[in-house]
C-alpha cells in the first residue's frame, strides 16, 4: 500500500519560511518523480515543483527563486523549503508521486498539509 505523509505545514507571516516533508512508503522512492502541488477553494491544483530519481527540479514561475525542491532516497523523503513566502502561496499543499511506465501514469497523492501566510 502506497502512503505519502506530509508534514511541516502552519501559519507564519509574510516574508518567513517554512520546510514540508513528504515521507513515502509503498514505492521503491529513488525512481519516482516526486512533486509538490497546491490548491486554494475554487481553484485548480498546480504545480509547484517536481523532482525526478536524478534529481532534476522543475518549478513554477511564481516560486522560483523562493522555494527549492530536494529529496533524500535513504530516507524516502522529499522536501520543499520555502523562503520568502507571501500571503498569495496560501494553500493546501500536496506530495505527489508520479512514473510512467509505456503509456500508462502511476500516481499518488498525500492528504495535503496547509499552508497559511498571514500577518
Amino acid at each position: 500500500q502506497v502512503q505519502l505523509v506530509e508534514s511541516g505545514g502552519g501559519l507564519v507571516q509574510p516574508g518567513g519560511s517554512l520546510r514540508l516533508s513528504c515521507a513515502a512508503s509503498g514505492i521503491i522512492f529513488s525512481i519516482w518523480t516526486m512533486g509538490w502541488y497546491r490548491q486554494t477553494p475554487g481553484k485548480q491544483r498546480e504545480l509547484v515543483a517536481t523532482i525526478t530519481g536524478g534529481t532534476i527540479s522543475n518549478y513554477a514561475d511564481s516560486v522560483k527563486g523562493r522555494f527549492t525542491i530536494s529529496r533524500d532516497n535513504a530516507k524516502n523523503t522529499v522536501y520543499l523549503q520555502m523562503n520568502s513566502l507571501k500571503p498569495e502561496d496560501t494553500a493546501v499543499y500536496y506530495c505527489n508521486a508520479h512514473r510512467t511506465i509505456l503509456t500508462t501514469i502511476l500516481e499518488y497523492w498525500g492528504q495535503g498539509t496547509q499552508v497559511t501566510v498571514s500577518s
